[in-house]
């Protein structure tokens, strides 16, 4: 029997893959039109992907790590400058 955390984890992961879906598909296209229509459908997914984050941090069913120290953050930049 799935509990709502584990619902909750799928599902996210679910909407993970679409928004990767969806842009690679934006970039491999050259129809405006169908461009348009996948970015329209790529940000209601972000929107249904933010809410349930959001539920779940509520929940406590999701914890971010933590976040970077300054000495990290100044090492990522510097392997990209």
């Amino acid at each position: 029997m799935l509990d709502d955390k584990t619902m909750v984890a799928d599902t996210l992961m679910g909407i993970n893959g679409e928004l990767k879906s969806f842009g690679d598909m934006i970039a491999q296209t050259e129809c405006a039109e169908l461009k348009s229509k996948l970015k329209q459908f790529r940000n209601q997914c972000e929107m249904s992907q933010e809410e349930l984050y959001q539920i779940a941090r509520s929940k406590s069913y999701y914890v971010p790590a933590a976040k970077a120290s300054e000495e990290d953050m100044k090492h990522v930049k510097d392997l990209f400058s």
